[in-house]
Order: C-alpha cells, then structure tokens, then sequence
C-alpha cells in the first residue's frame, strides 16, 4: 500500500488558501494536502479536493525525481503552506523543484495554481503546455500570473527541453472548442514507468479516494435519500455518497435521478435534524432512483482507464483523428502505470489498455462501446452539446476515424 503523508501541524492557516475566490471551488480557503508516495524514492503525489455543491472529487500534482538531483512538478495544486511543507521534505532529500509543467490549455482549475506554486520555487523554470487561453479577455501568460522570466512554452520537439534525457512528453495538438482550445502535455518518466496525463485519461474506484475522507460531510450528505434523513457517518453511507458524487461529476444529471417538488423539500426541510448553513437549510432536492447503483456500475467500468464522458460528448469528438494519433504517440511509451490529475491514480495499465480507452473515436467500434453506458445518461450533455451549437459558440463534431482497410490477399 502506497505511503500516505500529511504535514505534522494540522492549523487551519496551515491549510488556507487565500485566493480562492479566483476559482471558488469547495472546500473554498481551506485546503487539505495528502502526499502519497507510488514509487519509492521516485515517484509522488500530493492530493486535494474540490466541487461545487458537496460534488467534490481528487484533484493531483505529481512530483517526479530527476537524476542526478532535483525534481519534476507536473500540474501544481494550491500551494498551502502544508503543501509547500510536503514538498520541501523532498526537497530536503532529492534536492530543489528545478521545472514545474503546466499541462493544460482549458482546465483553469488546474492553472489558477501555476503562478502561485512558481513563486514558492523561485529557482524552479516553468514549462507551459501551447495555445494558452483566457476568457472573457485572452490575456498574457505574465497577466496570469506566471513568472515573466522563468517561463517557457513546450516546444514541438520534446528533446529541447533540459529534461528531456528523463522525460518525455507529448503535446495534444489544439482542438478547437469554439471559446478556445482544448489540449494537454502528457509526461513519461522512464526510470519509473510512469505516465502523467491531466483529464485525459481518468478511472473510477469504487470505493471513496482517502482525500475526500478527510471531510467526509459531503460524502454523507449525499448519501441521504431525503432531505428528513439524519447524517450518518458509516463506511457504507461514505461509500453510497461517492458513487452518487461520481455520476453527477461525469453525466451533471444522471438518468437515475429525479428532483424534488418545492412542496416536498419544504415539508422535509422543517423535518430536517440540522438546518444549518452547513445543510443548505434542510433542503435537499434529490430523488435517486431505486436502480441508481447499476448506472454507477456501468460507469465505473471495474475501475479500468476511461475517457469521461463530457470529452467524449463535448470534446474528444471535436478532433478525433487528433487525438488518437497523440493517443498512439502516447502508447509507443513503454509505462506500467498511470497518473492521471483526478479520480483514482496510480492506475496500473499498460499501453494497449490507453489506447483502448480511445476506441470510441473509431466509427468501426463507437456504437459496441456506446452501449455499455446507458444513453439516457447522456441526454444533458447532449442538451449542452446542441445549445452550445445553436448559438455558434462550440465548433460541430467531426467525423469518427476509420481504421485503415487490411490490405486484400491474392488468392
């Protein structure tokens, strides 16, 4: 079992993190941080959580060691003081942050961080993942924050980096969304194995990750039926949360949930043990299908690599013959496991298991595939999908690659 580390002071101004209104996200200024260690003396990963409206779900950095000293940062969380404390503990052994890679294009949950992290590390160079962008105002990567002279964009050509003798790394060229790109640097550290990816690839465990158990309250407060149940805090209920968590963080609105009448959330509400700011009053507007736990079973795939489905819906489909082709550069990639920057890591997965999970963007097998989730699952991103059409701000889906024809044998 992987090594699990948290700063020894648990302070609350040891876990604040001030900015959080730039993205305010659960747990808002406080922020918890668990190192975990997956690769002795190589490899490890420092935990957080977000969401919105008690959805939270893992969100990952990983810190990689570089021969002869120093270390890799590949996509920073907040940089809490109990993280920064975690992280100069490895610094104290296998030497100083030397590079920090910010490997997205689209994910601001990931880049509000960037800028912070880097001025915590100010020996550190920064690499920046290509066609940068900002809404509403496209502005320059020193107006977000990143350190004006320590900044680099990654480069085509992956040997041109300093680190290139220990990782590689391949760029997912733009995809255009409408709004702005979509893309991501995936990372390879050969002396481990590992492949880092950012939300490309994710897989679904069962079972709450230990990071969203430090404040196990939404967890729980999912896992009532009403708003007149009482929170208890049981492994089963903790478990029963995050499934329920998993479908409303991949689908928005699952098929298997309905919503509550004003009527009947105010009756059950002055029936509510606590009706705390905390409890959002006593009000709880959710309706959970008796057969809920078969559209969870579906999407969690025996916890095996997946694409989401809002890429899939909203994303991936806009470039599959580019994704996949990076998907394929990715697979030639001799790793045994990988981390991706949500959801459960590390993920013990070969090549051919990658680039399975990207199946679907060939016309030859997306119907097979696209019936081992429910459909109807489906239906708000479709919604959102054909909004976002209708008004011109997303670009329309391209057609699904087709595999190339096996070459016909003389008889």
């Amino acid at each position: 079992m992987p090594a699990v580390t948290s700063a020894p002071s648990l302070r609350r101004r040891d876990r604040a993190w001030p900015f959080w209104p730039l993205v305010p996200l659960y747990p808002y200024g406080q922020r918890p941080t668990q190192r975990v260690e997956v690769v002795k003396d190589q490899v490890w990963t420092f935990e957080q959580f977000q969401g919105i409206f008690y959805v939270v779900v893992p969100i990952r950095m990983t810190v990689v060691r570089l021969e002869p000293t120093g270390l890799l940062v590949y996509s920073p969380v907040a940089p809490t003081p109990e993280c920064i404390a975690l992280v100069r503990q490895l610094e104290d052994r296998y030497g100083p942050v030397q590079y920090i890679v910010m490997s997205t294009v689209t994910g601001i949950e990931h880049k509000v961080f960037v800028g912070p992290f880097a001025r915590k590390f100010p020996q550190a160079q920064v690499y920046v993942t290509p066609n940068q962008w900002s809404f509403p105002l496209n502005l320059p990567l020193p107006w977000l924050g990143l350190p004006r002279d320590r900044t680099h964009l990654l480069s085509a050509d992956s040997a041109q980096v300093p680190f290139a003798d220990q990782v590689d790394y391949a760029l997912l060229p733009p995809i255009d969304l409408g709004l702005g790109p979509f893309g991501e640097t995936a990372c390879f550290h050969r002396a481990s194995r590992t492949l880092l990816v950012t939300d490309a690839i994710v897989a679904i465990p069962a079972e709450p990750p230990a990071i969203v158990q430090i404040d196990p309250f939404p967890l729980l407060f999912h896992a009532r039926d009403t708003g007149a149940d009482a929170i208890v805090d049981t492994l089963a209920n903790r478990c029963k949360g995050w499934q329920r968590i998993a479908l409303f963080a991949f689908y928005f609105r699952p098929s298997t949930l309905n919503v509550a009448t004003t009527g009947e959330m105010w009756r059950e509400a002055k029936q509510a043990p606590v009706r705390s700011r905390q409890h959002y009053f006593g009000f709880y507007p959710f309706r959970w299908r008796p057969d809920w736990p078969q559209s969870f079973e579906a999407l969690h795939q025996g916890g095996q690599p997946q694409v989401a489905p809002i890429l899939k819906t909203l994303i991936f489909n806009r470039g599959p013959e580019t994704v996949l082709a990076w998907a394929k550069t990715v697979a030639t990639w001799q790793f045994e496991r990988i981390i991706p920057a949500h959801l459960d890591a590390p993920i013990a997965a070969n090549p051919e298991q990658f680039l399975q999970a990207f199946d679907f963007l060939q016309a030859e097998v997306a119907l097979e595939l696209g019936q081992a989730l429910p459909a109807a699952d489906f239906e708000l991103l479709q919604q959102i999908d054909a909004l976002l059409l209708s008004r011109g701000i997303a670009r329309p889906r391209q057609t699904m690659v087709l595999p190339a024809a096996e070459p016909k044998t003389e008889v």
